[in-house]
């Protein structure tokens, strides 16, 4: 097997994300604006081709002609942490929870904060569609690629879940 990781960027109407893999799959993307921006470590290689299906389907959800993503996925964290981003990937499309719900619904009711602690470390955001967990009071909560870009996703997400594909062609400022 090799240890290699793979780095490529795309543009998309958030701004420009990093994507990083292995042979494994998809570990992490990152975006341009991040509260604590990253870099690629210096054994990284830059190459579009071994990530070029995640970017596809990537471009496709922005498309709006991509609603759940199907990808070799190999995000790095605790076994509650990827209890909590497995759990997120079961949030349809176009919906939104509360921190409280997704505790539930790992069953882990008193969790909350350990639940939300685990979202904000999601490696994977948009696949693993942490921007669809909300605050119990239906407020926007933080979210590693600003709020500016949780709301769009929610926002092109709702529009696309109603049919309404011209409305989701709207870019984040």
């Amino acid at each position: 097997m090799s240890d290699t990781i793979w780095y490529d960027e795309m543009n998309t109407p958030v701004g420009v994300l990093r994507l990083v893999g292995d042979v494994h799959g998809l570990r992490e993307i990152w975006f341009e604006r991040e509260r604590h921006p990253k870099k690629p470590h210096a054994g990284w290689q830059r190459a579009s081709e071994p990530l070029t299906y995640a970017r596809t389907q990537l471009e496709e959800y922005f498309a709006g002609t991509r609603q759940q993503f199907d990808l070799p996925l190999c995000p790095h964290g605790t076994p509650f942490q990827q209890q909590v981003w497995w759990e997120l990937a079961r949030i349809p499309y176009g919906t939104t929870i509360s921190y409280g719900e997704l505790a539930r619904r790992i069953g882990q009711p008193a969790a909350m904060r350990a639940v939300g602690a685990a979202n904000g470390r999601n490696p994977l955001p948009i696949v693993l569609p942490c921007h669809r967990v909300i605050g119990a009071n239906g407020s926007l909560t933080g979210f590693g690629g600003g709020l500016p870009t949780k709301r769009y996703l929610l926002s092109m997400e709702d529009r696309i879940a109603r049919g309404d594909l011209f409305g989701a062609q709207l870019r984040v400022v």
